[in-house]
């Protein structure tokens, strides 16, 4: 039963049905409503605010799990990015100071301005930060890779140049002398056999009887094999690259021709004492840049470090020459 209101009217003075109009009840309703809303609105905010709903939490666990494996990630890729430079360094200090290369810049191996250009274009992305900070670091890494394997290829190159070039320097006796018994003369001023007087003996002479092999000393192209009866005699000249070539005199007989190529180890003819000689010997000089050098030191594939330094004492003796 619907409840009946009344209010006491002072100019009747009586009481009366109190009669609500239908714009107060929708005022009032709409009151109700919006304050309902209201209320709801800061208890729903509060709510958010210190409660996760259920596919929040879901969301939090997945961007936990995210976070956990990106910084997984990270750490790998620098570990990585540790381990290459480690190995760029040792290219730099090591390899290519070995074979002469210059060391590649570090700015070079990274690719610094292809690098910054990137990140300035991933700020505008979404989770720009990781994105951008991911892509730096793995463009970086991928720049490192890629100027080593280019430096890997140029030393293969220098490797296999050298290889070359090691087996043309000369590093061997021209004659057999293990025992270190057949060096007669020195490198420098020297007594000169026939004019007895100091004169400058511009390669070391082998003593050895006629007829003992002489071989090349290093890989290369005979430049000249002449027959004289004068000066060095029957000589071979090896040219062997590099700048560096060989010579060996007073030979009883040639074994090769000019032009002809020769390993280091080939017979190139047989000892004598053609030429300006005393005795049977080889007289062999090295020449690097077209300068006289002391062939005592282009002996080291064959010498101990014991044998080398007795050698280079008996070449060092003041005696007289063979030529």
């Amino acid at each position: 039963m619907k409840k009946v209101k009344y209010f006491y009217n002072t100019q009747t003075l009586k009481y009366e049905k109190l009669v609500v109009s239908l714009r107060v009840k929708v005022l009032r309703i709409l009151g109700f409503v919006s304050a309902a809303i209201v209320t709801g609105a800061i208890f729903l905010s509060f709510a958010y605010r210190f409660f996760a709903s259920p596919k929040e939490k879901l969301l939090q666990r997945d961007l936990d799990g995210m976070k956990e494996r990106y910084e997984a990630l990270q750490g790998r890729m620098k570990e990585v990015r540790t381990k290459l430079t480690a190995l760029e360094e040792r290219d730099n200090d090591i390899y290519r100071v070995i074979f002469e290369a210059e060391p590649i810049p570090d700015s070079t191996r990274m690719g610094k301005v292809v690098a910054d250009e990137e990140a300035a274009q991933l700020q505008s992305f979404a989770s720009s930060e990781i994105i951008a900070s991911t892509s730096v670091l793995l463009n970086e890494i991928t720049n490192r890779i890629k100027s080593q394997e280019k430096s890997f290829d140029e030393i293969d190159k220098l490797v296999k140049n050298k290889q070359e070039m090691l087996a043309a320097i000369p590093a061997i006796q021209p004659v057999s002398n293990k025992d270190l018994k057949h060096i007669a003369s020195g490198f420098g001023y020297r007594i000169d056999p026939i004019y007895k007087m100091m004169k400058y003996h511009s390669g070391l002479d082998f003593a050895a009887p006629s007829g003992t092999p002489i071989y090349a000393t290093g890989n290369g192209v005979v430049e000249e094999a002449s027959l004289s009866d004068v000066g060095y005699g029957n000589h071979v000249v090896v040219r062997h690259g590099y700048g560096y070539k060989t010579l060996y005199g007073h030979m009883l007989r040639m074994k090769v021709r000019a032009g002809q190529a020769v390993k280091r180890g080939d017979v190139l003819g047989w000892v004598g004492s053609t030429g300006k000689s005393t005795g049977p010997h080889c007289h062999y000089e090295v020449i690097k840049n077209g300068t006289k050098v002391d062939p005592v030191y282009f002996f080291f594939s064959d010498l101990t470090a014991e044998q080398f330094e007795t050698l280079v004492k008996m070449a060092r003796s003041g005696n007289q020459s063979f030529d």
